[in-house]
């Protein structure tokens, strides 16, 4: 394969993440880019932020690496006590095991676009998420004590 058609790829839009947590999450769209291109070790994503939008909850990953690049727009990158305006052209990487979670909010009012590359389909992976009772596995989302939602 070739050229990927963006606007045919499979569409990831709103949230996954159990109430309470959805809300902030619900106003994006992936474009999952690597799944149209039948990619199998890296997740490549268009993600488009509406204003106000997050990327995620602020999390970190056991095993999976993350990169962004903002494409259009700007975007604050929000880690523990840090935040930090991406605009177009800039970028952020986030290493495995770092549990400095991190996630993106668009508090501008345009929309931002911005590609997400990172690993993909690691069995033990986990996202474990600081600023909440919430952490995912490939299996599910689950409370900080195991119990699942």
């Amino acid at each position: 394969m070739s050229k990927i058609d963006i606007q045919s790829a499979p569409v990831s839009a709103g949230s996954r993440y159990p109430e309470p947590f959805a809300a902030p999450c619900r106003d994006k769209i992936r474009r999952r880019l690597a799944v149209a291109a039948g990619l199998k070790h890296i997740g490549v994503n268009l993600l488009e932020l509406a204003p106000g939008a997050w990327s995620s909850q602020r999390h970190w990953h056991t095993e999976a690496e993350e990169f962004v690049y903002v494409l259009e727009g700007e975007v604050v990158l929000v880690t523990e006590g840090r935040q930090e305006i991406l605009h177009a052209g800039e970028c952020a990487a986030f290493l495995p095991g770092d549990p400095d979670g991190h996630h993106l909010q668009n508090r501008s009012g345009a929309l931002a676009r911005v590609l997400e590359i990172g690993s993909a389909h690691l069995q033990n992976d986990e996202a474990l998420y600081p600023d909440i009772d919430l952490r995912a596995a490939t299996s599910g989302y689950f409370r900080k004590d195991g119990t699942p939602y």
